[in-house]
């Protein structure tokens, strides 16, 4: 093959050039200082709300206002002093602790220590469960 005709080339040159800066490359600190050495004009434009959450803001001002002229004292219910007095009452005939009896209702102590002390909001599930572990009823007539 070699020897036969002249060598030639059919690739077409191909140029490979960069984008165009966007528009974020262009508000870039570095672009903008090279813009100002190379003397061109530069236009500075302050938004009325940058750097301010305006939308949010607007609508939380009647929801403060409403909420400051709220009289109402809002509480959680509380375990009945009945409740508590007879919890212990049967957990003590039981001869159990409170770790005890927690771990036989598949809860944490604290759970049975609120309860007795009264700091628990009512969960109609561990009630339950209290019952049937200590085989009293400790909920009124519902």
């Amino acid at each position: 093959m070699a020897g036969i005709g002249p060598i030639s080339q059919d690739w077409e040159p191909v140029v490979i050039r960069k984008k165009a800066p966007n528009a974020a490359a262009k508000k870039d600190e570095k672009a903008v200082n090279a813009a100002r050495r190379a003397g061109a004009e530069i236009e500075t434009v302050k938004k009325s709300t940058a750097g301010t959450n305006k939308a949010a803001s607007s609508s939380t001002s009647l929801n403060t206002r409403k909420l400051d002229e709220e009289t109402e004292n809002l509480a959680h219910e509380r375990v009945p002093t009945e409740l508590k007095k007879a919890i212990m009452q049967a957990r003590m005939e039981k001869k159990l602790t409170q770790s005890q009896l927690a771990q036989m209702i598949n809860e944490k102590p604290q759970v049975i220590q609120e309860y007795e002390s009264g700091k628990a909001i009512p969960n109609q599930q561990i009630i339950t469960k209290l019952e049937r572990t200590l085989g009293a009823k400790l909920r009124g007539k519902k």
